[in-house]
C-alpha cells in the first residue's frame, strides 16, 4: 500500500510539472494567434468550440471586414453566431503565411497574411490585423480587421506576398 500511495503522488506531481512546463495559448502573442487558427479550422461535420473561441477575446471585441470600398463590423456575439452557420460545418481551414507583430507596454498590433479554403474549394488570401492588449497575466484580442486579396490589391512582400 505504501508503494502505490508513492506512485500515486509520483504520477500527480509529474503530470502537475507536464500541465505547467505547457504555457496557455493566451500567455503569448504567437500562442493566442496560433490558438484562434487551431479553432476556427473545422473538418467537415464539427461544430466550432464557441467558448473556446470566445475566451480568446476581450468581451467588447469588433470584427471588421473591409476592402477600398466598404467595411462592415460586427460585435463578439455576432462573430460567434457567424461561425455557427451551417457552412463552417462543411469545413474550413485557415493557415499563417507570415505576420509581422509590433508590441509596446502591454498593446500589440499584429500584421497576419493568411491562406483559406473553404468546404467548396475556394482559396483565398488575405491580411488580418490583430489589436491585442496585454493585462490578468494574459493577451486578449480586442479587434480583428481583415481585408482579402485581389487581382488589383496583391499581400505585399513585407507581409509575405509575392
Amino acid at each position: 500500500m505504501k508503494y502505490l500511495f508513492a506512485l500515486l503522488i509520483f504520477l500527480a506531481t509529474a503530470i502537475s510539472s507536464l500541465a505547467q512546463e505547457q504555457p496557455a495559448p493566451v500567455e503569448s502573442i504567437d500562442g493566442i494567434i496560433a490558438e484562434l487558427l487551431d479553432q476556427i479550422t473545422i473538418e467537415k461535420g464539427k461544430k466550432m468550440d464557441t467558448a473556446a473561441i470566445r475566451n480568446l477575446f476581450h468581451p467588447t471585441a469588433i470584427f471588421t471586414v473591409a476592402d477600398s470600398a466598404n467595411a462592415e463590423s460586427v460585435s463578439l456575439n455576432e462573430f460567434l453566431t457567424l461561425l455557427t452557420d451551417p457552412y463552417y460545418e462543411e469545413g474550413y481551414t485557415e493557415k499563417e503565411i507570415h505576420k509581422v507583430v509590433d508590441e509596446f507596454n502591454g498593446i500589440a498590433q499584429v500584421f497576419q497574411s493568411f491562406y483559406g479554403k473553404d468546404s467548396e474549394g475556394v482559396e483565398e488570401k488575405g491580411i488580418n490585423s490583430y489589436q491585442l492588449t496585454y493585462y490578468g497575466g494574459r493577451w486578449w484580442i480586442v479587434s480583428i480587421l481583415w481585408t482579402m486579396e485581389s487581382d488589383g490589391a496583391k499581400i505585399p512582400s513585407k507581409y509575405g506576398g509575392e
